[in-house]
């Protein structure tokens, strides 16, 4: 490359979306394999996994609108869940904020699925932190598999980011829709791996 030309980004980083205790057995939007799913991320965390960066994503809502309802359909709207300020906002047991590079809220006043939705402390959105790091691909991991991955996922493709989904390291609200989000990954570009 000539002098002054910017280089590819070169790091590699790993989102993981949603692991909160709401979203897992016992919570009140409980989605079955969410602490199993907790378990397994802490682990890959605590091994020589590889990644320059590790970030986290949180639903993190203060008045949505009409994503929370009394009749919720479970495909535009819920149960209330992940209530800032509640501890069925926080990570699960046994991750930890600590656990990660950056935290990215989502979903305040409105819907959010997306973790690009989302911003940490400073304000900064998930895709302006990953440029400013550097990081040219992302591995994700977490829950729902057919919503809030689903949607990171493919955001992350829009953002160039070559994105790999760890579908092993994932829960889904409904199974029998994984077919679905499996088919608009391969179609976006989005890389899938058990694991």
């Amino acid at each position: 490359m000539s002098a002054g030309t910017a280089h590819p980004p070169t790091r590699r980083a790993l989102v993981v979306v949603d692991v909160q205790n709401d979203f897992c057995e016992g919570g009140s939007l409980a989605v079955a394999g969410g602490l199993s799913v907790a378990a397994r991320v802490k682990e890959l965390l605590g091994t020589d996994h590889g990644y320059d960066l590790v970030v986290a994503t949180r639903d993190h809502h203060i008045d949505p609108g009409t994503h929370f309802s009394k009749h919720p359909d479970f495909v535009d709207s819920w149960p209330r869940h992940c209530v800032a300020g509640t501890e069925g906002a926080e990570l699960t047991a046994p991750l930890e904020a600590g656990d990660f590079d950056a935290v990215f809220d989502k979903g305040e006043y409105a819907a959010a699925y997306s973790g690009f939705e989302g911003r940490d402390a400073d304000g900064t959105g998930l895709g302006d932190w990953l440029r400013a790091h550097d990081v040219g691909r992302v591995d994700l991991c977490g829950i729902a598999t057919d919503h809030c991955v689903r949607a990171t996922a493919l955001d992350a493709a829009e953002e160039g980011l070559s994105p790999t989904v760890l579908v092993g390291l994932t829960a889904a609200v409904a199974p029998d829709r994984v077919g679905a989000t499996l088919d608009a990954w391969r179609t976006a570009g989005v890389a899938v791996r058990e694991g």
